[in-house]
């Protein structure tokens, strides 16, 4: 038994052109990342605002810095955010690059700057 969204006939696929296999492996290794809540969220407070400070991150996220630091680590090897050391503090940043094929993977009329 299927299930079809009411008024579509059918789903029109998500990019334009097959991805070959590293293209995959490395989308896969993005949504992988952001299929997590707490990433998610994280990526969400730092996308929001332009960068985020890693100590800044535990309360909005009500978890542990240790936490904090094992998801960050995760963002960054999918190439999501960077990291910025400033003395003490790490500030993370999320990639333009990486949120513009993001948005044309999932919609490719989507329009990037």
């Amino acid at each position: 038994m299927s299930t079809s969204i009411p008024g579509m006939d059918c789903c029109p696929p998500l990019c334009c052109e097959p991805l070959d296999a590293d293209a995959a492996n490395a989308m896969a290794l993005r949504l992988k990342a952001l299929g997590d809540a707490t990433r998610l969220r994280m990526f969400s407070l730092i996308s929001a605002s332009g960068e985020q400070c890693a100590c800044d991150l535990t309360e909005p996220l009500g978890v542990s810095q240790p936490t904090v630091s094992h998801h960050l680590r995760i963002l960054l090897d999918a190439g999501l955010v960077t990291r910025e050391q400033r003395g003490k503090w790490v500030y993370y940043a999320a990639r333009k690059d990486s949120l513009d094929e993001l948005s044309l993977f999932l919609d490719p009329n989507a329009v990037v700057s």
